[in-house]
């Protein structure tokens, strides 16, 4: 292929058949070139023998004398589609044009190849195509009104004296440009515009063929989209010889102006306004220029909103075009004259409020006596507001019962006076509120209490709801224009304002309460004067000076002021130093005593110690503390906390105020030794299954102590990461009685913990795996003795990690596959030798008798 590549010129395969009078664009194109991209072109013209010069994209002296007229007037000129390819354009093409028109390139390649002129024959034939009206006269006004019918009419013919086939275009003038609406294609396909289609496919518009070549538009259901001038655009068409169709010209001819008059339906009044229990009138006018017979459809629509659409809407009552109305006992539907439709509504109500629109339908009839709908409209909304009868009342509150201390009871009675211009289809409810009572401007929002609903259902509210539940709050209806509520045991909280809302209720026709009126009462105030509560409480250390191992005690005293009977809850608390990572908060709660003198132990976790702290009632407002055989970790300020509780309504317990006391520092003063832990590894890299061995080593610094009077909680820990970003997990444990504990493994590795030295601890990871790998360190807890004998708890000391690493050994890992695989490949060889001897010898042997052959001697020459 690299050696066959050449430049190539390419012109239409022809003859390019062209009709006199039209405009001719001969493209040429050159490819497989070498040199610039931008080529240059030569045409040239020959009816017979000899070519002619055209024109040139580079050469401007190259155009003959006999077209150089034409060019300069640019009939003839060269127009540029691409670097590679030109269109020769001949406007005005005369028969005289008709012959071989020839496209050449200059060569720009370093080696002569491939073809660098092309021909083309054009032939001109007469123009035979006519086109015009259905009168042959100019174009006609078509005056409609909306859903009529039409037809328009053209003729088109060709006398060519080649196979040519029409193409012929209905089109509408949509502002200033041209709509195709429906076209029969030259293949003879009929084509909708674009937005046409559904209109086609349900027949609205239809293209049909006639006799004298006549093509007849038919168009139904005319709505003013379809009003505007109209035009018949028809074009000839030709198959060139490549097979592919060309246009070769192309008519019009405007037919018709058609105006299409629209037909409206509106509501002859505005937003109305009427009073409950009157009578709602609306009339629905249609308005059209329609003078023949039609009949009209009309429905009366209702929503609750003006953008609800007729499926949302509820139907009202209907007309159909027989005058056949749907029945309604409260609404009527009249024929006022030949265009209005009059809705009358009796005895309208509050729910009647909302908006009305009417749909009207012009029926027309056909030629076989049915009826045909022709146009649908529907009018904007009509907003009516129903204004209620409101009754006339007035509403009183006052207490029957004010509290003169807290968890007295509280009783306010709302009353419904002055009653005027009500019905007996009216009912009361009530609703209570709560306003807080601040002093100054300040403004609060009311709280709803309670409401009850058209049926006298209470609905309770977010404040006390609780208390209503368990009934401490009780609503009531005393009779029909007294409503109570009553409190059980006033408290605090409940001082403030209180006011009540009765509504009016009125029941409509579909047996419904609506919500007519809201009457407001005076607000009524709820307080008693009070002192503040006053709590003192007071801690005092029994044991000025004491070791560790002593027990600590001390006393809490408390004083209580304006509080009734009350009684205490206390909760020890410490503040440890922030060192104590068992307290991130520093506040660490250690037990506690209820006002019912139940003790509990908090957040203390020393499970050797659970019976060394207790909290006991000395008095009524005496309590006093101890804990046994401190710890130097003990040391912090230790406070009492308590709360004062006061008897609350049926018999439960309220809480007053609360005192913190002053603190109790226990701080111990030692000498003793300095711990340090480090860890340690001969071999910190090993292969899969090898035993890693790591040593916890301890060292003192300070005074000495003897082995004996020391001892250490030791924990093995492992975070699986290069870097210590992952949470770390425990392995196993020894603590000072020589106790391990392990923790619970996925892999097949093992472990074993043991103490080889009073201050080494060794931990062996056996049968190392890949995922035993990571940074491991100990935790230790020191725990000393002292001179009396008790065993003291250290702070706990963490050692630096230290990163094993576990690699894979690739002999060991092959060496058994390697060795099973070649047994088994010569134990499966020597079992198909087997195989093949024994089926050669026993299974495929065959008996082969032989023919017996007589031995004779050969006999010499000379004895024959």
């Amino acid at each position: 292929l690299a050696f066959c590549r050449g430049r190539i010129v390419r012109v239409p395969k022809g003859p390019l058949i062209r009709v006199v009078g039209t405009e001719v664009a001969i493209p040429c194109s050159v490819s497989d070139y070498d040199g610039p991209s931008e080529q240059n072109f030569d045409w040239e013209f020959s009816r017979e023998t000899d070519f002619v010069r055209i024109v040139s994209t580079w050469d401007s002296t190259f155009t003959s004398e006999e077209y150089q007229k034409r060019v300069g007037r640019g009939d003839i000129k060269l127009r540029r589609s691409s670097n590679d390819a030109v269109e020769l354009v001949i406007r005005n093409i005369q028969p005289a044009d008709q012959g071989r028109y020839k496209c050449s390139t200059p060569s720009t390649d370093a080696t002569v190849q491939g073809n660098y002129d092309a021909e083309v024959q054009v032939k001109v034939i007469s123009d035979g195509l006519s086109v015009s009206g259905s009168k042959a006269r100019s174009s006609t006004s078509l005056r409609l009104s909306e859903g009529d019918s039409f037809k328009l009419r053209c003729s088109a013919i060709t006398t060519s004296p080649e196979h040519t086939h029409l193409h012929v275009t209905w089109q509408i003038k949509s502002g200033s440009s041209w709509q195709d609406i429906l076209s029969l294609t030259h293949e003879g396909k009929f084509q909708p515009g674009p937005g046409y289609e559904e209109r086609y496919r349900s027949g609205d518009i239809r293209l049909d063929t006639g006799a004298n070549d006549t093509y007849r538009l038919s168009v139904s259901q005319a709505s003013s989209a379809d009003g505007g001038a109209y035009r018949c655009l028809v074009s000839e068409w030709v198959r060139g010889a490549d097979g592919s169709w060309q246009k070769i010209q192309e008519k019009s001819v405007e037919i018709a102006t058609v105006s299409v008059q629209r037909t409206d339906v509106v509501i002859s009044t505005s937003n109305v306004s009427v009073t409950e229990r009157d009578s709602l009138d609306l009339t629905c006018n249609i308005t059209t220029d329609r003078s023949g017979i039609f009949q009209a459809e009309v429905m009366w629509y209702f929503s609750a909103s003006p953008d609800d659409t007729l499926s949302d809407a509820q139907l009202l009552l209907s007309m159909d075009h027989d005058s056949v109305v749907s029945d309604s006992t409260l609404i009527s539907l009249s024929h006022v004259d030949r265009n209005s439709y009059r809705l009358l509504v009796r005895d309208v109500d509050v729910e009647d409020s909302g908006y009305y629109f009417c749909e009207a339908a012009i029926w027309v009839p056909l030629h076989n006596g049915s009826w045909h709908k022709v146009v649908e409209r529907t009018s904007a909304p009509v907003s009516v507001v129903v204004t209620a009868l409101e009754p006339d009342y007035d509403v009183f509150l006052n207490a029957s019962k004010t509290p003169k201390f807290s968890d007295d009871p509280t009783e306010l009675n709302c009353r419904i006076t002055n009653v005027q211009d009500t019905e007996a289809n009216i009912r009361f409810t009530v609703s209570w509120y709560y306003r807080q009572h601040l002093p100054g401007d300040d403004v609060v929002a009311e709280e709803l209490l309670a409401s009850m609903d058209a049926d006298w259902t209470l609905l309770l509210g977010d404040r006390g709801r609780e208390r209503i539940q368990n009934g401490e709050i009780i609503f009531s209806k005393k009779s029909a224009d007294t409503f109570s509520l009553r409190i059980q045991w006033t408290s605090e909280s409940d001082r403030g304002d209180y006011f009540c809302v009765v509504s009016a209720w009125s029941r409509h026709r579909n047996n419904s309460w609506v919500k007519s009126k809201d009457v407001t009462s005076a607000s009524v105030n709820v307080f008693w004067a009070t002192q503040d509560y006053t709590l003192t409480v007071e801690a005092v250390k029994l044991k000025p000076f004491f070791v560790a191992g002593h027990t600590f005690e001390m006393t809490c005293k408390v004083s209580s002021k304006n509080i009734k009977t009350p009684r205490y809850s206390v909760l020890i608390t410490a503040e440890k130093p922030f060192t104590d990572q068992s307290s991130p908060n520093g506040t660490t709660r250690i037990i506690s005593l209820n006002q019912d003198s139940v003790v509990r132990l908090e957040d203390w976790t020393d499970q050797t110690r659970v019976d060394g702290v207790v909290l006991e009632k000395v008095q009524e407002n005496e309590f006093r503390y101890r804990m046994y055989q401190t710890q130097i970790s003990d040391a912090g300020l230790y406070r009492c906390v308590v709360t004062a509780w006061s008897p609350g309504g049926g018999g439960m317990w309220r809480e007053a105020v609360n005192g913190l006391s002053n603190p109790i520092q226990i701080d111990f003063q030692t000498s003793g030794p300095v711990f340090n832990v480090s860890v340690h590894s001969d071999s910190p890299t090993i292969y899969q299954g090898e035993v890693a061995d790591l040593l916890c080593i301890v060292t003192t610094e300070g005074m000495p102590l003897e082995p004996d009077d020391m001892s250490f909680d030791v924990s093995w820990f492992a975070v699986r990461s290069f870097a210590l970003d992952r949470e770390p997990v425990l392995l196993a444990s020894l603590d000072r009685r020589g106790i391990v504990t392990q923790s619970k493994r996925n892999g097949s590795s093992d472990l074993s913990l043991e103490r080889i030295s009073p201050l080494e601890f060794r931990l062996c990871v056996h049968g190392c795996e890949d995922h035993d790998f990571g940074n491991h360190y100990c935790v230790v807890t020191p725990w000393v003795r002292s001179a009396t004998g008790v065993w003291q708890r250290e702070p706990d000391i963490k050692a630096k990690p230290i990163f094993l690493s576990v690699k894979m050994d690739v002999l060991n890992a092959f060496k058994y596959p390697l060795l099973i695989g070649i047994g088994l490949a010569t134990v499966i060889g020597l079992l198909s030798c087997l195989i093949g001897y024994c089926s050669s010898r026993w299974c495929c042997k065959k008996e082969v008798q032989e023919t017996r052959r007589e031995r004779r001697r050969l006999m010499s020459m000379e004895m024959d």
